[in-house]
């Protein structure tokens, strides 16, 4: 989620220092959690900034290299497999657990597809059957 402007938390700061008003009241004013009130009024009374704050650490990949190279041989095996059918197959062969949009994400990184085969013909078009 992309940080709010400089210019909008200028406003929040400006409304609670010029109106007598709560804090889940100037959250409900602007449309933000009561949570991001809090805690852009504590950064500003305690560094006297207001420009948001960078992220300093990522999270690890659940997934490695080594991980990666075996869900490619189990879409290989089976690339009409689902995102659900690789979590599982994946799970049995290197017993690590993740979540569907985890497979998603890792099959992009690899540049592959899961595509479904139609077991049925696709319908011709009306145009083409008259």
């Amino acid at each position: 989620m992309k940080a709010y402007s400089i210019e909008f938390r200028r406003k929040i700061i400006k409304a609670y220092e010029d109106e007598s008003i709560s804090q889940r009241q100037l959250a409900r004013r602007f449309g933000v959690a009561k949570s991001f009130v809090q805690k852009l009024l504590k950064q500003y009374r305690e560094t006297d900034s207001i420009a948001p704050q960078k992220r300093t650490s990522q999270t690890a990949p659940k997934l490695t290299a080594a991980h990666l190279e075996v869900l490619r041989q189990l879409v290989e095996e089976q690339n009409d497999a689902t995102l659900e059918e690789l979590r599982a197959r994946l799970a049995v062969k290197i017993d690590l657990q993740v979540s569907r949009s985890t497979i998603d994400r890792a099959l992009k990184k690899l540049d592959l597809t899961v595509k479904k085969r139609h077991s049925m013909p696709m319908k011709k078009k009306l145009s083409e059957s008259s």
